[in-house]
């Protein structure tokens, strides 16, 4: 979706609104009136007739059909690579808890780790993770996954803990210089990685600090969960029954956070994962292979065969005789992953939509107008990439539109470039799970098995940081120019994004 481009047809503003309103309006009223309204079903049709309104809308404005449809199904296939890390991650999700590894992180999490320290811990954890991987989305489906089954046995609030998890994840996604934001904001704003690392840590180190202190108080102060020996004694029990929960195990969520490291791109590196766990299930956890399968007259091998694909499948299915258990541990697979993606090419319907017609460039350049101060500028930076975030729902097309609208602007007012590339992470990365429909909030929700408005007010990273962005603007804080001779450095450096990964 190029906007830097005018439309064949102006749109005018406030016909251009008109879709926004009936959207966030709809939602509104859908997520009141259906319980699961992100991925069951009713959001996607408010997507879908969001979009089809915004297209009406731009046709009677004399716009054509044509180009709205083109813009969107190139909207739908930029999407493309994250759905297939959605099954892929799905795929993850289900051959780790067939391989032991998430049985053996929670029943030596439920020996190790304290409910008052849970959330400061999940939080730590997380954020090492990400940070090693430069990945959120593998954190989560991972390590995340884990995390949320000691939650949900020591009766932590899920939407708490995945609060805890998200504000981790997305710390070690905005620091790490293996991050696909982490290198496509400074491409976008002309500046170089590691001068927008530097400059992310005056407003991403108070946020983290905040949130870790906010688990903590929480932690310590509130009722948010107890360890019942009996309960846990109980759960601790059958996992160790059903499945070899020897340390050793860990040796292939170990292996896969190298392979993330080393830089292997994130299709191939999940599915060497997947193969890893494949391996280990069938060398350590025959018991459950064996339970698992109906047919008791088949051999070893055809039970393997079955069970492996059913999982990868339809993710993992076993009756323990304990609710609990089974509610732990019977998850993932692509299946589990389809609505997300039904979610997703929704959201891409509605924005390919809004810029096909012109309507979303007429909303941010209405906003780019009012920008003239440094506050201002900053300002307008932040609220562009939020709304792209909302309309476009895609975190990688949040920061491309706002860096492209707003690189030339920072040139005019001698603004240093990272400027630009902070407040596309700050507001882009980081509230991109905090929208529903998102690909990343859509994602997190499916993952971690909680509604994105459950864990919103709890994800406290992505909600300090672009108010603590914000605010160092307003008061000119950090807010740095560039003299002449960096000038001419800056225009060395050419905006070309890296390839999209989890």
């Amino acid at each position: 979706m190029d906007t830097n481009k005018e439309s064949a047809i102006s749109i005018p503003l406030h016909i251009s609104f008109m879709p926004v309103v009936f959207l966030i309006t709809a939602l509104m009223f859908t997520v009141i009136i259906f319980k699961d309204a992100t991925t069951a079903g009713p959001a996607q049709v408010v997507l879908i007739s969001a979009g089809f309104l915004t297209a009406l809308l731009a046709v009677m404005k004399g716009q054509k059909w044509q180009p709205i449809e083109q813009s969107i199904i190139t909207s739908i296939s930029d999407v493309m690579q994250a759905c297939l890390i959605l099954l892929l991650i799905g795929m993850v999700i289900g051959t780790w808890i067939l391989s032991g590894v998430v049985p053996t992180i929670i029943y030596w999490g439920l020996k190790i780790i304290t409910p008052s320290l849970f959330l400061f811990t999940a939080c730590i954890i997380s954020a090492f993770i990400s940070l090693a991987t430069g990945s959120s989305w593998s954190t989560a489906g991972t390590i995340g996954v884990a995390l949320m089954g000691i939650a949900s046995a020591a009766g932590i609030p899920l939407g708490l803990a995945a609060g805890a998890i998200i504000s981790g994840a997305y710390f070690g996604d905005k620091m790490s210089p293996f991050s696909e934001t982490t290198n496509l904001a400074p491409s976008m704003s002309g500046t170089e990685l590691f001068t927008h690392i530097k400059h992310m840590t005056y407003t991403t180190i108070p946020g983290i600090t905040i949130a870790l202190i906010l688990f903590l108080i929480i932690g310590f102060t509130q009722n948010i969960g107890s360890f019942d020996q009996n309960k846990i004694s109980m759960i601790s029990n059958i996992i160790s029954s059903k499945f070899d929960i020897s340390l050793y195990i860990l040796s292939v969520p170990i292996i896969t956070f190298i392979i993330i490291i080393k830089k292997v791109p994130a299709i191939p590196a999940l599915f060497i994962s997947i193969l890893l766990a494949i391996t280990c299930a069938l060398i350590f956890q025959k018991t459950v292979i064996l339970e698992m399968i109906q047919n008791k007259e088949v051999g070893y091998i055809t039970a393997s065969y079955k069970v492996i694909i059913t999982t990868l499948s339809k993710g993992f299915n076993l009756k323990s005789g304990n609710e609990i258990v089974d509610k732990l541990l019977n998850k993932g697979g692509m299946y589990a992953m389809l609505q997300t993606i039904w979610l997703i090419l929704s959201a891409m319907f509605f924005a390919g939509a809004m810029s096909g017609s012109g309507m979303l460039h007429s909303i941010v350049m209405a906003i780019i107008k009012k920008a003239q101060s440094t506050r201002s500028i900053i300002t307008a930076t932040l609220l562009t990439a939020i709304i792209t975030n909302i309309l476009a729902a895609e975190q990688y097309l949040s920061i491309v539109i706002t860096g492209r609208m707003y690189q030339d602007i920072y040139k005019e007012k001698n603004l240093h470039p990272k400027n630009l590339s902070r407040a596309l992470e700050d507001a882009g990365t980081l509230t991109s799970p905090l929208v529903p429909w998102n690909t990343c909030g859509s994602y997190m929700s499916t993952t971690l098995g909680v509604s994105t408005l459950s864990y919103l007010p709890f994800a406290f990273l992505n909600l300090i940081v672009p108010v603590i962005s914000f605010v160092y603007g307003l008061i000119g804080l950090t807010i740095e120019k560039i003299n002449n001779e960096e000038k001419e450095e800056q225009q060395e450096i050419s905006p070309h994004p890296p390839q999209q990964g989890a």
